[in-house]
């Protein structure tokens, strides 16, 4: 999420932002220090194999997706994929690989201005990047909701969140989950600002909405998102849910630090909820 810390010129711009925007509402300001992408370190389709597809979608806005569409044959469920808040789609794609190695087909979602999509990272704009990304993978790819599985990462489970609402899925995989945007910023020592935020990346309040299982997995030493915001999502959810706890892992290194715990939590959760889809 919000950058760990902040030098006295980006604090300036800070209170810059927040005297420019004054009554306006503070939604420009939460998207300017929430978003980092990256438009220059992308693949081109010609280097992909043929297993690969990079795709094109369009959002009702005429934004373009770039995305990567993974197929597995011997599957017929589908993860999709929202990615965290710097980089781009593209440098997540030994990531998607490894998720089509645990035997279902993979749709890794590139947001707006990350990578070679088009537009402007906003909240409301990745919101419906998701949206966009779940209607292509029902009506373009042809996966009915329950043989899909949503994954997000970080800021990407918020899209996360925000997608599977009232919506019966396969399952749901929030990995390191934030609790709001608000609460990231009180993290942050930033409580000056938080008032501001409003319910701005508010996990808290949607999540009370899922009604699909969930995978939570979180490290006790995250230094982005803390273990505990972790926790909480979890106890407010109100269905199947389990929890993976990987001691010492920080926020973009649970792969590493307990590899077997963690694609074993992850495959077994696909397995296991899989079976009570289709067939």
């Amino acid at each position: 999420m919000i950058k760990q810390k902040l030098n006295a010129n980006t604090l300036y711009r800070l209170s810059f932002m927040i005297i420019v925007i004054g009554l306006s509402g503070c939604a420009p300001l939460v998207n300017m220090f929430s978003f980092f992408p990256d438009t220059n370190h992308t693949i081109s389709s010609q280097s992909l194999p043929v297993t690969i597809q990079k795709i094109n979608i369009k959002t009702s806005d005429n934004v373009t997706l770039s995305c990567f569409y993974l197929k597995n044959n011997k599957s017929n469920r589908l993860l999709i994929y929202f990615h965290g808040n710097a980089g781009n789609i593209d440098q997540r794609l030994p990531e998607l690989i490894d998720f089509r190695n645990l035997g279902v087909n993979v749709l890794g979602v590139g947001y707006r201005g990350y990578g070679q999509s088009t537009g402007e990272p906003t909240e409301a704009g990745i919101y419906k990047d998701g949206y966009t990304a779940l209607k292509y993978a029902n009506d373009s790819l042809g996966f009915p909701s329950d043989s899909i599985f949503i994954c997000g990462r970080s800021i990407g489970t918020t899209v996360a969140i925000e997608v599977s609402q009232k919506r019966q899925l396969a399952g749901i995989i929030l990995i390191t989950p934030l609790t709001s945007g608000k609460d990231i910023a009180k993290f942050r020592h930033l409580q000056l600002f938080s008032p501001l935020i409003g319910n701005q990346f508010d996990n808290a309040s949607k999540c009370t909405n899922i009604v699909s299982p969930v995978l939570i997995l979180h490290g006790t030493a995250d230094e982005t998102v803390p273990f505990v915001m972790g926790q909480r999502i979890f106890n407010l959810i109100k269905n199947p849910k389990i929890f993976i706890q990987i001691e010492n892992g920080h926020h973009n290194d649970l792969e590493k630090v307990d590899p077997k715990l963690y694609w074993d939590s992850i495959n077994g959760f696909i397995n296991k909820n899989a079976n009570n889809t289709i067939q």
